[in-house]
């Protein structure tokens, strides 16, 4: 299932069903788990269980009138007492004893006797792959998730970096045209470092602290020395080879804001773009106006067929075909109105 998908499903689940998302390392299944938790409006107690022990779940024991009880730990105090996402990370790295407390709890909705709040969640993720080191889980705790396997998509994590400061312009269009490097696939040699969703972030956020924002050295042939080892760290050599030879060789590309927002100004660039390039800026329009957070106002409705009505007929056809993929009706009606009698009048005139 790919992410948006799984984040609005599991958003409308009732609160009692308890959520596994299996998948590799790397691809932001904590970032998910959190965004969830943005949808539902409720903060999320993040706990690592391959790091915890036994006593970091059911707590230390206490004497409190002669008898010996376990002092709850502070996150399970406040799970019980208001409405949170209770997020088990690495669920299968964790030893039996803590994946037996993290069962009563899935199952049970309690532990030692604490109830969780009524409306708080519990999800949990697991870590799938031959190259991980794992335990295998209980069959009967298995049972009792709602279980589903994440395959998020390209898509997915440009829309993610869309919405994001920290994932320099380059580094989307370099995925957005390479995605295979995006996360690499096969086989692993033990010790080799490869690329991955979550090393990515990673490099992008090294990089701008480091001076090193690979925006400011698009196109330019001389680049820092240190650039290349610092990528080489997070995405391996041969995903930096061909990274740092993407920056040297950047061409000054336009995004969807650029026709939406600012076509009077660039207006006259634009239009003297190459077919390619025009073909280009017009996924990544319709990439925009997919994104379920946007919402295209009436001036950015006026620009965008100002833009199409400078392309050829092809590219004109072919973007009123995917806007009504969309199956938006609103958002037809809008363009419709603006690029209707023009697509008729060429697709008769190709019909003659």
């Amino acid at each position: 299932m790919d992410i948006q998908t799984f984040i609005k499903t599991a958003s409308i689940l009732p609160a009692d069903i308890s959520i596994l998302a299996k998948g590799p390392t790397g691809i932001g299944k904590s970032h998910i788990f959190h965004s969830i938790g943005k949808e539902l409006n409720l903060p999320v107690v993040d706990r690592r269980l391959s790091q915890m022990t036994e006593g970091d779940i059911i707590g230390l024991p206490e004497l409190v009138d002669g008898i010996t009880r376990f002092a709850p730990v502070d996150w399970l105090v406040k799970a019980c007492n208001e409405p949170v996402v209770l997020f088990f990370d690495e669920l299968n790295r964790a030893t039996l004893e803590v994946q037996q407390c993290a069962f009563q709890i899935v199952l049970d909705r309690e532990l030692n006797g604490n109830k969780l709040h009524p409306e708080t969640r519990v999800y949990a993720a697991v870590n799938e792959g031959s190259e991980y080191q794992v335990l295998d889980m209980d069959p009967a705790l298995l049972r009792r998730f709602w279980t589903i396997d994440l395959e998020p998509t390209t898509e997915d994590w440009l829309l993610w970096a869309s919405r994001r400061s920290d994932i320099p312009e380059v580094a989307r269009s370099f995925i957005r045209n390479n995605p295979n490097f995006l996360r690499h696939t096969g086989e692993m040699e033990p010790g080799k470092v490869y690329p991955n969703p979550a090393s990515w972030h990673r490099l992008c956020t090294s990089l701008i602290h480091a001076g090193l924002n690979p925006d400011s050295y698009a196109g330019k042939k001389s680049l820092p020395d240190l650039l290349y080892p610092l990528c080489m760290g997070f995405i391996g050599e041969t995903t930096t080879v061909k990274f740092v030879n993407f920056i040297s060789e950047y061409e000054q590309k336009f995004r969807a804001e650029d026709v939406l927002d600012d076509w009077s100004e660039k207006s006259e660039t634009i239009i003297a773009l190459s077919e390619d390039k025009k073909n280009e800026l017009i996924e990544q329009i319709m990439f925009y106006i997919k994104r379920p957070d946007n919402e295209l106002t009436l001036k950015q409705v006026l620009n965008c067929s100002l833009y199409i009505k400078s392309c050829p007929d092809e590219i004109i056809v072919n973007f009123f075909n995917l806007i009504m993929e969309t199956k938006q009706i609103s958002l037809i009606r809008k363009f419709h109105k603006h690029l209707g009698n023009l697509v008729t009048k060429i697709v008769n005139e190709s019909e003659a």
